[in-house]
Parts: structure tokens; C-alpha cells; sequence
């Protein structure tokens, strides 16, 4: 009986929801987040990605299970009313080229009040560069090995922002990065930028993940940490 809340986990971890599924599954818990949804969902940024097919549209922090976001910083601890509002929306370009990610920012991120804390900038440009370079890697996955943060301007809570990353490198189990945030405009305004940031993610060597991995969870057999974050991250359907 102790493995039981473990199951809905691992059958997430196997079979997670596709990208197209992902987007259906929030729930707005009240009506300021309902309104914070409907702005990002129908702003004309993400209007316009949604009609580019060279991007697919998701919303990645639903497709962890929802009895391991408890456990995931910003799928479950940040997220929620006054904090990441709403989860996501994210648009990736086919073969990880590019990425761009729709945040609404709360007050309950903040350092200095009213201020957005940089370590959660640094978190979620970390977060959105990893996801933008991993269609570009073997295997799908990859790991940090270095994250430069430059801030341009302070952000204000209770802001609507976009992530923008762009893979500019790619050898082997490598991928370069570079990605910023920046104010959520329409057309023809110039964003603010608030803060920039380059990296590079390196795919590990056992990071293969094959049919295998399935066969190992029926037999009660761990998956690697990289295994498990590609379970977690899934790009593409």
C-alpha cells in the first residue's frame, strides 16, 4: 500500500499528455487567473505563433503528473494565484531552433517589493532555454553546464512577460542558448528588455531513451534522472 500514491506518477512519467492535450487541462482556480489565461491565450503574440506551423503550442508544466508537482519548483511551489498566475504558454519551433514563452508574473515573487526576484528570472530562462535546444539534441534532453545572467532593468510584479530563446549552436551532445525577458507588447511598441542570458546544455551520455525504459518501469526498475526529466519534459507529441 505505501507504493499506491507512486502509481499515478509513473503512468504520467510513461505516458504523458501530449502537447495538443496540454493545453486543456488548467483550470483556473478563481477569476483573476481565468482573466489571466484568456489575455495570454488570446494576445495577438500568441495569435500569431498559433497560426505559424513551424511552431507547436503547449503548456509543459501540465504535462508533469500532477502528483509529482508538488515536488517541481516551478510546475507546482510557484505556481499559482500572485505567483506564476497561470502556467505558460509555450511555442517551439520545429527541430528546437527557437521558443518563445507567455508568463504572468504575481507579487508573491518578489525581492525587493514590487520588484520580480532575479533568481526567478534566472529559473525560468533556464527552464525555457533547456526546452527550446532539446529538440535539437539526440536524445531530447539535456542538462545545465552553464548559465550566464545579465539584468537590464528591474521587473514589476503583476506583469505580463515573454521569454524569447534562440538556439544559435549545436554540436553533438551540446546546444548553445541564447534567450531574455522582455515586456509583452503588441504590435509595433518596443519591449522592455529586463534581463538577458546565454547557456550551454549538454545531453548526458546515458541519456538515451528507448522503448527499453518502458519495460524497465513494468519491472520496478528506476529510470536515470535523465531518463525521468525527458519523461517529465517531453518535446514534441
Amino acid at each position: 500500500m505505501a507504493t499506491a500514491p507512486a502509481i499515478p506518477a509513473i503512468n504520467g512519467l510513461i505516458s504523458p499528455p501530449t502537447d495538443a492535450e496540454s493545453l486543456s487541462l488548467f483550470e483556473p482556480p478563481d477569476e483573476l487567473s481565468a482573466e489571466a489565461d484568456s489575455f495570454i491565450k488570446n494576445h495577438p503574440l500568441a495569435q500569431s505563433l498559433r497560426q505559424n506551423p513551424d511552431f507547436r503550442e503547449s503548456r509543459p508544466h501540465l504535462k508533469i503528473p500532477e502528483a509529482a508537482r508538488s515536488q517541481n519548483l516551478t510546475g507546482g511551489t510557484l505556481m499559482g494565484p500572485d505567483k506564476i498566475w497561470v502556467p505558460p504558454l509555450a511555442f517551439n519551433e520545429k527541430g528546437g531552433k527557437s521558443a518563445v514563452l507567455i508568463y504572468y508574473l504575481g507579487k508573491d515573487l518578489c525581492g525587493h517589493p514590487g520588484i520580480v526576484h532575479g533568481g526567478l528570472l534566472a529559473t525560468i530562462l533556464d527552464e525555457g532555454m533547456a526546452r527550446c535546444c532539446f529538440a535539437a539534441l539526440p536524445n531530447k534532453v539535456g542538462m545545465t553546464a552553464n548559465l550566464t545572467v545579465n539584468y537590464r532593468a528591474p521587473l514589476p510584479s503583476d506583469t505580463y512577460v515573454c521569454l524569447r530563446a534562440k538556439t544559435t549552436k549545436v554540436e553533438g551532445r551540446k546546444a548553445w542558448v541564447e534567450g531574455r525577458i522582455e515586456a509583452l507588447t503588441v504590435d509595433g511598441e518596443t519591449p522592455v528588455v529586463y534581463v538577458e542570458a546565454t547557456a550551454l546544455f549538454i545531453e548526458p551520455r546515458q541519456a538515451a531513451v528507448s522503448g527499453s525504459d518502458n519495460l524497465r518501469c513494468g519491472m520496478n526498475e528506476p529510470l536515470t534522472g535523465s531518463q525521468a526529466m525527458a519523461r517529465l519534459y517531453p518535446v514534441g507529441e
